[in-house]
């Protein structure tokens, strides 16, 4: 048989020379595609494969991952020691390497791009200056602020910071302004801030135009604030007296005023400041906000509002003299004087009129039920106390207590709270020699 038509078995197959050939060839390209996934990097010295398909040994490299080329940072032009590229600290988006210090490169004079200024320059932060929309915007929130927590330093570190520029004598007509509206206790603040500002954030020419923009603006300033003329009038006259504004301040516009509103401001000024020769002291005109008044000065003060009241009978008076006391907090107090004083007067009159005043005052809610039965019970504790100076205080008491709980001023628990005192009675003819204890 001729060597065309041989055959051979090959896995147990038989085929022919020319299928073996193929066989061979799949085999070496098989080989070729596994040394290339193996190999990544040097394909001359790992192992490759002859021309008549046996694997040719060579110098064995550990397999690297294809994805390390990604991240290599070595030359891949063949030059080079093989380091990084500028020594770790290129590539995009850095700036040199970790903790590296520059330092402060020199100006080069021969540069055609030298400006001798250069050298010279020092940079600011420059705020803008305030326009007059702005101004208010800042400002108003500052000071209505400063109405709750009272701290002139604050106040004058946050002006400090701001560019005013022309605007800086604004801010106490704003201030006045806004106290105009605002309560007794916040207009004396108000008159605190002026005397704080003037000489470290505003000049006293500030002050004297500032108040020259009020009374030119009183116009205005009457259709939401009837009294305005009279409060700027006493706002004038607490400058002069703290030296804020020149003493001849209100002679300056002696016959060059037409305004009425402005007429009316400085006439009473002026007879504030003649007062204040005569003892009446204008520091402290505003008054005192509840907070910041001694508990004495408080006690005081709700005793004459009583005095008051029982003399002139006039409700309304003492309910507004008691909200402008500013002290929700100690109507407790004053619930317990007007009791004590309705058992030390033993009158019919004082009881009737103190019953109605705290009915009246409890329907408004200007007296809330926590300050009322704190009140009450105040005096329920110091009743034997006051027994020894008032005999009759027990009797008295039992008696106002029960009116006031039928005129719906106390509840039930706090009236069967009160407290009674118990008597022996002395055996008498009637009394069949037995002892009688009796409540009153």
């Amino acid at each position: 048989i001729s060597n065309k038509n041989a055959i051979n078995e090959i896995n147990g197959n038989w085929v022919s020379s020319s299928s073996n050939n193929i066989h061979e060839a799949r085999l070496k390209a098989k080989a070729k595609r596994r040394l290339r996934k193996n190999s990544s990097r040097d394909s001359g010295r790992g192992d490759s494969l002859s021309d008549n398909g046996e694997v040719v040994r060579g110098t064995s490299m550990a397999p690297t991952s294809p994805k390390s080329k990604l991240l290599d940072r070595k030359s891949r032009m063949g030059k080079g020691r093989g380091l990084p590229k500028k020594g770790g600290a290129g590539g995009k988006g850095v700036w040199g390497r970790s903790g590296e210090v520059y330092e402060p490169v020199e100006v080069d004079k021969k540069d055609p791009n030298f400006d001798e200024d250069q050298e010279n320059c020092v940079y600011e932060t420059v705020v803008p200056p305030l326009d007059e929309r702005d101004f208010e915007k800042t400002v108003t929130p500052i000071v209505q602020e400063y109405f709750e927590h009272g701290d002139t330093n604050e106040v004058a570190e946050l002006l400090a910071d701001l560019n005013l520029g022309p605007m800086r004598s604004e801010v106490p007509s704003l201030a006045v302004s806004l106290a105009l509206e605002a309560k007794a206790s916040q207009r004396e603040l108000t008159s605190r801030l002026l005397v704080d500002l003037c000489g470290s954030v505003l000049s006293h020419s500030d002050m004297e135009s500032s108040f020259d923009k009020l009374l030119r603006d009183l116009p205005d300033l009457v259709l939401d604030t009837p009294g305005a003329p009279q409060l700027v009038g006493q706002f004038i006259a607490r400058a002069v007296s703290d030296q804020i504004l020149s003493k001849s301040y209100i002679d300056g516009y002696k016959g060059k005023v037409d305004c009425e509103h402005a007429r009316a401001a400085l006439d009473r000024a002026a007879v504030l400041l003649k007062m204040s020769m005569g003892g009446l002291r204008i520091d402290n005109h505003w008054g005192t906000g509840g907070g910041q008044r001694p508990v004495i000065q408080l006690i005081k003060e709700m005793n004459l509002l009583l005095k008051e009241y029982i003399l002139s009978g006039d409700g309304k008076e003492a309910e507004r003299c008691l909200r402008d006391l500013e002290v929700p907090h100690f109507h407790h107090e004053f619930v317990y004087e007007a009791i004590v004083m309705v058992l030390e007067s033993r009158g019919e009159k004082t009881f009737k009129m103190v019953l109605q005043l705290l009915k009246s005052l409890s329907l408004s809610s200007i007296i809330t039920e926590d300050q009322m039965r704190r009140g009450y019970e105040r005096v329920y504790m110091d009743i034997d106390e006051i027994n020894i100076d008032v005999p009759l205080a027990y009797f008295i008491l039992e008696q106002f207590v029960e009116k006031s709980f039928h005129m719906g001023v106390i509840g039930v628990k706090l009236r069967d709270q009160c407290p009674h005192r118990n008597r022996k009675r002395f055996v008498s003819e009637g009394d069949s020699g037995v002892v009688k204890f009796e409540r009153y």
